[in-house]
């Protein structure tokens, strides 16, 4: 996990119904042992994680070229208290960028975060 805590990317990997693969490039925070993903309801990624909870997660460029280890998880999606402190993280993290991203991506749905324990 140490090596993850530098990155700026993670490429996460999900998985559709007939078990095929889609890597997508993603921010992400790390916290108590957990990696947070905060996306939007609408997406492609939030529909296969409901449908398998297990996913993979690698560092990657922007583009998603991997840069190191595949490691195995389990995503969980996280609502309250804990889920305004992985939003606030990420804010901490990405700066303004993380602003501009959450205004361009509203329609899309509602913000959504996932805990990924590694297993």
């Amino acid at each position: 996990m140490q090596n993850l805590a530098s990155q700026k990317y993670i490429s996460l990997e999900t998985y559709k119904k007939n078990t095929q693969s889609v890597r997508t490039p993603v921010w992400f925070v790390i916290h108590n042992d957990l990696i947070f993903v905060i996306t939007r309801e609408k997406t492609g990624k939030v529909k296969r994680i409901k449908n398998n909870p297990i996913v993979k997660v690698s560092p990657c460029t922007f583009k998603g070229k991997i840069t190191g280890e595949w490691m195995s998880g389990i995503a969980k999606k996280v609502i309250g208290e804990e889920s305004q402190l992985a939003i606030d993280l990420r804010k901490k993290k990405y700066g303004f960028m993380a602003k501009i991203a959450q205004f361009a991506s509203r329609g899309k749905g509602d913000l959504i975060v996932f805990s990924i324990k590694l297993i």
